[in-house]
């Protein structure tokens, strides 16, 4: 079997899927090293996966949006076809949208694309789709799997009942937990338990926000601290951002919350076009809050947007939410050292003046 690792996932994820696992399968690793767009073209992956008979590949959904901006109708991917020995294409890093994710399956000919959850506290999945064990290859689009054997799983609501199905809460693994996870903090024992164990008793807190279905499918759609309140009402950054990306003109989209006199917080909205897009921006804006309001409803007040050429991500793909929301909230920041391009942030700084964010700012 030949096992494709196409991008930095962390080193959690990388020491498992990328040399634990293939060593003790036996299997046949490429690395690749190099953009997935502009390498030439945006076909490169597929190029790589039909040459080389590649069955599994693993890699962030940044990487795969770059290409789905790129390449839209995945014209590139068909001069590729057909890919006889590929089986499944396997994501992490980030959650996967359920475009993105609809995409690749229309590229890759309708094969499994698995998303999966864990953390670097737990040291291996806590939710995935586990093929060698007979689970359904064709989850639900944009869920990270079930959970995983060893992995009590549980969402709950603020007063730590348990949410009903499609309900968003926070979720939160039942003690004891499984062989692998961690067992302490470095010297550290007590900000151990008070930072993990503290807050719901009897369970780990995964600090994650989510959903379960009603067959335990997990969707994990945010940090807890980027859930954002809206006149009392609890919205993901996750499924604003799904809903953004129901508009023909967004590759990728970012949401943060930022403070608001009458409503507590309200949602900004990043938005990055697809290759071509030449429509005014009004338009898409209009298209964007029409996404929004069928998808979520008119309790997201969701108005403010801005276009930005990118977005800030970290090497692993993660979007630097809090940097952005800092930046429109007129507080201090700290660009991390994990951005793998900082030369975002004025240009997100420029788009942010013009719509008059911050508001304590001289300028405005």
């Amino acid at each position: 079997m030949v096992w494709w690792a196409a991008s930095d996932l962390g080193w959690v994820v990388g020491h498992s899927y990328i040399a634990y696992a293939p060593l003790l399968n036996g299997n046949t690793t490429i690395l690749f090293e190099g953009k997935p767009v502009g390498t030439p073209d945006p076909g490169v992956y597929f190029r790589i996966l039909r040459e080389h008979d590649v069955k599994a590949m693993f890699v962030a959904p940044t990487a795969l949006r770059a290409v789905r901006r790129e390449d839209p109708e995945a014209d590139y991917a068909k001069k590729y076809k057909p890919l006889h020995e590929f089986q499944a294409l396997f994501v992490a890093g980030e959650h996967c949208d359920k475009e993105t994710m609809e995409w690749s399956r229309n590229a890759l000919e309708g094969k499994p694309v698995l998303d999966n959850w864990w953390q670097t506290e737990t040291g291996w999945a806590i939710t995935s789709t586990c093929a060698g064990m007979g689970m359904n290859l064709k989850p639900p689009t944009g869920t990270a799997g079930k959970a995983v054997p060893g992995w009590d799983v549980k969402v709950l609501r603020k007063d730590l009942t348990t949410a009903e199905p499609g309900e968003l809460g926070q979720i939160a693994v039942k003690l004891p937990l499984p062989p692998g996870a961690f067992s302490t903090l470095w010297e550290s024992e007590e900000r151990f338990k008070d930072t993990y164990y503290k807050t719901i008793p009897g369970y780990y807190d995964t600090m994650d926000a989510g959903f379960m279905d009603e067959e335990g499918y997990v969707s994990v759609m945010a940090r807890t601290d980027d859930v954002i309140n809206v006149a009392g009402h609890r919205l993901s950054t996750g499924q604003l951002e799904e809903a953004m990306l129901e508009s023909e003109y967004l590759a990728e989209a970012a949401v943060v919350g930022i403070p608001d006199e009458l409503k507590g917080e309200v949602p900004l909205g990043l938005c990055v076009l697809k290759h071509g897009i030449t429509v005014d921006n009004e338009k898409i804006f209009d298209n964007v809050r029409g996404q929004v309001r069928k998808n979520i409803g008119p309790v997201a007040s969701f108005n403010l947007m801005v276009v930005v050429p990118k977005l800030p991500k970290t090497r692993s793909g993660k979007i630097a939410r809090n940097t952005i929301a800092a930046m429109a909230a007129g507080k201090e920041y700290k660009i991390p050292v994990t951005i793998e391009d900082a030369s975002v942030y004025p240009a997100i700084q420029s788009a942010l003046k013009i719509i008059g964010y911050p508001k304590n700012s001289p300028i405005n």
